[in-house]
């Protein structure tokens, strides 16, 4: 038996602030089993973040040392994640929402979206946001793109919980994402009917 998978997009028809969930058959190797943050999705295109592909260099330690933030070490440390293959040396930071500054963007679903240097000094200082990762690149789509590819049934889509987003445990994020959704990822075909 396998289950046709659906998109579940906001009344408006777009995804911002919903995580999409690649199909195991995606053809594009650069997001097999990718969690992706959805942080903008509107008629000009997408806009996300990947949130379980963990880097580990630089470390936190190091990138602050190299942008020049201390204290060294830092009283707080954030993970870093592959964001996605665009502009991979350019970071930006999804928190929740209790902290924020003049250049945070707000995303529907109640985290926001970071990309000064004010939000890792904060850290770095032990303050900032409760929860949050640092994601260098990300992944962007053209006008159209990202809906023809929902309806390639290449993504499942579902509301981000903060303890998914944030996890540490970024091995077992798609898997417990498809467990959200009471979906067995062995149960999975991509060929489904459109109604």
């Amino acid at each position: 038996m396998s289950i046709a998978p659906r998109a579940f997009p906001a009344e408006d028809g777009y995804l911002t602030g919903q995580l999409l969930i690649a199909m195991p058959e995606l053809a594009d190797e650069r997001f097999s089993r990718a969690v992706i943050y959805i942080c903008a999705h509107s008629p000009d295109g997408a806009m996300g973040l990947v949130v379980n592909n963990p880097i580990a260099q630089p470390s936190f330690d190091e990138l602050l040392s190299q942008l020049n933030i201390s204290p060294a070490p830092p009283a707080r440390r954030l993970d870093l994640c592959s964001g996605g293959p665009v502009e991979n040396a350019r970071g930006f930071v999804l928190h929740t929402t209790d902290w924020t500054d003049e250049g945070s963007l707000v995303v529907e679903g109640g985290l926001a979206l970071t990309a000064s240097l004010d939000i890792l000094k904060a850290i770095a200082n032990g303050e900032g946001p409760k929860s949050g990762l640092l994601a260098l690149g990300y992944a962007g789509w053209g006008p159209g793109q990202l809906d023809a590819e929902l309806q390639r049934n290449d993504w499942l889509c579902l509301p981000a919980p903060e303890e998914l987003v944030f996890s540490d445990e970024h091995a077992t994020k798609w898997r417990r994402a498809l467990a959200t959704m009471h979906i067995d990822p062995l149960m999975l075909s991509s060929a489904a009917g459109h109604a």
